[in-house]
């Protein structure tokens, strides 16, 4: 896969390819990206098949999926698969409706950067294919509230932090920033609730993926709640007994 880019510093479009069985939908986003000065529509898609083909032809930087559920998964795994056996691929954007748990892990698990649901609006989408051309991950708020009701469900016998020999790396500060990111607030959120700036809480979420090897929010929220730092002492800002800490 090619590295991420920042799209705000260069001039070149990003070059998307946008495939749905429906073609006033197909249509309708094709249009909304061809809008934007910052965006070029390579081609449009009606099947997984005609999707993999258009990709190797046009070799987009973002493919946006609106198919059903299966097929949504089967184009993500090969996409996946086209990246890891080529220099560059692209990033896929799945549109989503009532997917199952188990349909969203897998999307997931097969490297889909970006999950919105079919009602999103136009700004939502533009802002999602930006940030998933430059590598981010982009979920819409239904998705991380079903992640995080997850992990709560999952972990919630999870052992203390001082279990895991990795939380120890982490100053308070860091195990601070961490839980509240596990609780699914945004990067502003968490600089008001600690009254620091935005800029110091990019600065330890840098520092957070660095120790504990972590690339994305979704691998952030994971740790945090497998490690036992979703605890009130370290949302509230206490000083809670970590061992060696």
């Amino acid at each position: 896969m090619k590295p991420p880019s920042d799209v705000n510093s260069i001039s070149v479009p990003i070059r998307a390819l946008v495939c749905d069985g429906i073609p006033l939908v197909r249509d309708s986003l094709a249009g909304l990206l061809d809008s934007q000065s910052d965006f070029k529509v390579v081609a449009t898609a009606e099947s997984v098949a005609q999707t993999l083909l258009l990709t190797r032809t046009y070799r987009p930087d973002v493919v946006l999926l609106g198919l059903d559920p299966e097929p949504n998964l089967q184009a993500s795994r090969r996409l996946a698969e086209y990246g890891s056996s080529e220099e560059s691929g692209p990033h896929v954007l799945v549109f989503h409706h009532d997917c199952t748990d188990a349909l969203l892990s897998d999307l997931l698990l097969a490297g889909v950067k970006g999950l919105l649901n079919r009602d999103a609006t136009g700004e939502e989408v533009l802002a999602a294919v930006r940030g998933v051309a430059r590598g981010s991950t982009m979920l819409s708020t239904v998705v991380v509230d079903r992640l995080v009701e997850w992990f709560r469900r999952v972990y919630e016998n999870a052992p203390r932090a001082a279990e895991m020999p990795e939380v120890t790396t982490l100053t308070l500060r860091e195990r601070q920033v961490l839980a509240l990111v596990g609780h699914g607030m945004t990067i502003d959120d968490v600089a008001e609730r600690l009254y620091i700036g935005i800029s110091t809480v990019r600065t330890h979420l840098h520092r957070i993926r660095h120790k504990l090897a972590l690339k994305d929010r979704a691998q952030l929220v994971a740790f945090a709640y497998r490690s036992g730092l979703m605890s009130e002492q370290a949302v509230s800002g206490e000083n809670p007994d970590y061992s060696h800490a």
